[in-house]
């Protein structure tokens, strides 16, 4: 096959098209769309006729454009939340007294208890001040007192509700609590 310069050919076994810069006896150079200058048998490369030659110009856009196009045309996904995940509590305290001192030792139930209770009240104006609507506190069953003494904290308190918290996830030692928002 004669090719000339400026012809337009593509490769046989290689998705490679180009332009024909110069022939030598059966060896051809050819510059492809990407840009490479390569060197070909003559037997290799096919003639592409004015039809497909035009084909090729019209779709010689560079592939990082095809890429910002197609990402540019996808809406961001939403991410979807279950209604258990929505209405989970973004706060949680233990108040448990070895998740809250190393070792307490020496320790008088009184002392724990007012620690315990120090804790609470640390986290509930924490939880005020950043404006989260729901902290858990968990309190453990025990015989009620840390529980008693939540209730009376949590009690004087104007813009709050509390209830035990979920039975599934917590059992009966958790209390929630929820605030009321003023904007």
């Amino acid at each position: 096959m004669n090719f000339q310069v400026n012809d337009k050919v593509e490769v046989l076994d290689d998705a490679l098209k180009g332009v024909v810069l110069k022939v030598n006896g059966s060896n051809v150079s050819i510059e492809t769309t990407e840009g490479f200058i390569l060197d070909y048998d003559e037997s290799e490369l096919i003639k592409l006729d004015e039809e497909q030659s035009r084909m090729i110009a019209t779709s010689d856009v560079p592939f990082s454009d095809i890429i910002r196009e197609k990402q540019a045309s996808k809406k961001p996904k939403s991410i979807k939340t279950k209604p258990k995940d929505r209405n989970a509590p973004p706060m949680e305290v233990d108040l448990h007294i070895e998740k809250l001192v190393n070792s307490f030792r020496g320790m008088s139930n009184y002392d724990i208890l007012t620690l315990q209770l120090d804790t609470a009240k640390r986290q509930l104006e924490f939880a005020m001040r950043k404006r989260i609507q729901k902290i858990v506190f968990i309190h453990g069953v025990g015989e009620g007192v840390l529980k008693a003494e939540l209730d009376y904290l949590l009690g004087r308190y104007d813009n709050l509700k509390f209830y035990d918290a979920d039975y599934q996830k917590y059992g009966v030692g958790a209390t929630e609590i929820y605030f009321f928002q003023n904007i």
